[in-house]
């Protein structure tokens, strides 16, 4: 059965399929000129393998890719094509490309030449290597200047660049195989990508010590190369690699624990549509509103009058998540949005606040912009809403909150937001995200213990861009890095991502997870600008209602012998026990949920999932 691209992704912009590379026991996907999925018997040993050119804000070019060359034999392939960017006052970029991968090597070479020079922050290659199985695990670095000191992958997630001045870089793959990459042509480095959710630690060109945005000059080429190269040294006859289309395999863990409660965000700009659906609202009935409110975009008593309403309507808690100017004195302006809120008669149970100005990133080697100190801001809050649970950490993303780690003691919680889209934007990067989410709560609880903890608004699109000057516009529903509107938000694809968020999540012990708004191009139901029927319920609508249903239950761990295919885990709820299975991939899934001993009556074990689908199944007592 082929199902209708929209119901899946939102859009009939379908990706195309990659192209399997293969040389003995090496293996790669070619997509969008760039290797994906890189693996040596069976083993994923480099996530990717790209040559990126991005723009003064961090977006990503999307290069026009011309002379596609394949070639391959069983030992050995070879790809070559061109590629051209278009930069802004008619500026461009080409960059001619030559993979050549055999048994135990591959090398990617690059040369991008401008006729009119070109202005980007970078461009050059970027080396992907997987989280899971390496986080923590050893490596060997070599510098640029021959030392080759011994250190490990960072376990809990690093703020900074956790190696610099990289020429290669060597770990395990498995018992007695090695991989080393090594890279030409410019300095390199490493940050940790788990600090924006990328499920990766990315090891790039062009230290971020140096200025950007920079030139590259008319008519000198820029030539670099990475090479892979397998050490095996297993003897003997091996085990082949699991076979394709396997039945995976869950069984009961463990680890249990309480479901958390769920907001939905509201803007000023959404707060009348918001009071327009207060019967779906009720339908959802999330424990949690999150009322975001902004002085410096000039939200003011207006806002807070609209909240207001929005609130008497609803029987759960509210937040007023603030974004404070700090133009004058924390103290006065907290005051101030008091004095408005008490005009108001909006009284929210708590106050979750932040300096606007943290809301952008500082990169390794720039400025700290000006701020008033934590503690003041803190302190003005508590004077001004006494009596009110007093929340901080960062209106952004947990990059910033591990770069700027925010002191604790005098506050009642603390929060950060994801965002999927950061970096890449394609299905697969995007879903792999989820895998970042437990190395993500697992650092903030190290540095925050056991204070109560939120997460949210993280929605697939972008609310706010730390790393640049804007969100990127998305007029055609495409699928791009820091877009403030994203297609997969009205498909399944919204749906099975937000299911498998919270399951990625539970071992966090959060007090609140925000994953939506009720309305606009982030919500729940359509807009009248939307490509689905205004008002119309998109399928996210279902995930959010049943983890707001499950709220405050308690959970169990299930294992899934393929985590990044299928997530699963049982509730014991008022109606009893019941098993939580998605599929976060485009694939139908065989699933064998036998070991889940408790299955109800005579239902058979196995099951077929649709691609982007989840289930519930009922347990025996």
């Amino acid at each position: 059965m082929t199902l209708d691209p929209f119901l899946l992704y939102g859009t009939r912009l379908v990706e195309p399929k990659p192209i399997r590379l293969r040389a003995g026991k090496l293996e790669a996907d070619l997509a969008n000129g760039s290797l994906r999925t890189i693996r040596y018997d069976g083993t994923e040993v480099l996530r990717a393998i790209s040559y990126l050119v991005r723009d003064r804000d961090w977006g990503t070019y999307s290069p026009e890719i011309s002379d596609l060359k394949i070639s391959q034999k069983d030992d050995r392939f070879e790809v070559g094509y061109r590629a051209r960017c278009n930069g802004p006052q008619n500026t461009t970029l080409l960059v001619d490309v030559r993979i050549v991968g055999s048994t135990d090597r591959l090398d990617f070479e690059a040369e991008a030449v401008s006729e009119t020079g070109f202005e980007t922050n970078r461009c050059g290659f970027c080396i992907l290597h997987p989280i899971v199985g390496i986080a923590g695990t050893r490596a060997a670095v070599e510098h640029v200047d021959g030392r080759i000191v011994a250190t490990r992958f960072p376990d809990l997630i690093a703020p900074w660049q956790p190696f610099k001045d990289m020429r290669a870089i060597s770990h395990d793959v498995m018992p007695d195989v090695m991989a080393e990459c090594r890279m030409v042509g410019d300095t390199f480095e490493m940050e940790d990508q788990r600090n924006w959710s990328d499920a990766s630690f990315k090891t790039y060109v062009r230290p971020l010590a140096l200025p950007w945005p920079y030139a590259v000059p008319e008519n000198q080429p820029v030539r670099q190369k990475t090479s892979l190269i397998i050490r095996d040294g297993r003897r003997g006859p091996r085990p082949s690699a699991a076979a394709f289309g396997k039945t995976i395999k869950l069984k009961l863990g463990a680890r249990t624990g309480t479901m958390p409660a769920i907001g939905l965000i509201i803007t000023p700009e959404e707060a009348d549509a918001t009071l327009s659906a207060k019967t779906m609202l009720s339908e959802i009935a999330p424990q949690e509103l999150l009322f975001h409110f902004d002085p410096g975009s000039g939200h003011g008593v207006e806002a807070l009058n609209r909240f207001a309403a929005i609130a008497a309507i609803h029987r759960g808690r509210s937040t007023l998540e603030i974004a404070l100017p700090c133009k004058q004195s924390p103290a006065f302006e907290a005051a101030k949005i008091a004095r408005q809120m008490q005009s108001a008669e909006f009284g929210p149970d708590a106050i979750m606040i932040s300096p606007s100005v943290d809301r952008q990133s500082t990169p390794p080697g720039s400025k700290w912009p000006d701020c008033p100190p934590l503690e003041e801001v803190y302190a003005g809050a508590r004077s001004a809403f006494s009596g009110i649970r007093i929340g901080g950490g960062m209106l952004s993303y947990f990059t910033e909150l591990n770069r700027k780690q925010v002191p604790d003691g005098p506050l009642d919680f603390i929060s950060h937001c994801t965002n999927p889209i950061v970096h890449a934007a394609d299905d697969l990067s995007v879903m792999q995200t989820l895998e970042a989410l437990p190395f993500i709560t697992r650092s903030v609880r190290a540095i925050y213990s056991r204070k109560p903890y939120r997460i949210g608004p993280s929605t697939i699109a972008m609310r706010q861009n730390p790393y640049g000057s804007r969100t990127m516009d998305n007029p055609s529903g495409a699928r791009i890095p820091m877009a403030n509107r994203d297609p997969r938000h009205n498909g399944r694809f919204a749906e099975a991502f937000a299911l498998g968020y919270a399951i990625r999540a539970l071992d966090a012990d959060l007090e609140c997870l925000t994953l939506s708004a009720l309305t606009g191009s982030s919500g729940l139901i359509a807009g009248p600008t939307e490509p689905i029927q205004e008002g119309g319920r998109r399928p996210l609508f279902n995930t959010v209602r049943t983890l707001s249903a499950l709220a405050g239950s308690s959970w169990q761990e299930c294992l899934s012998s393929s985590p990044s295919e299928v997530l699963a885990f049982v509730v014991n709820g008022t109606t009893g026990a019941r098993l939580h299975i998605v599929n976060l991939t485009a694939s139908e899934q065989t699933i064998d949920r036998g070991a889940c001993t408790r299955v109800s009556g005579d239902a058979s074990a196995i099951l077929q999932l649709a691609p982007l689908a989840s289930a519930v199944f009922p347990l025996a007592d």
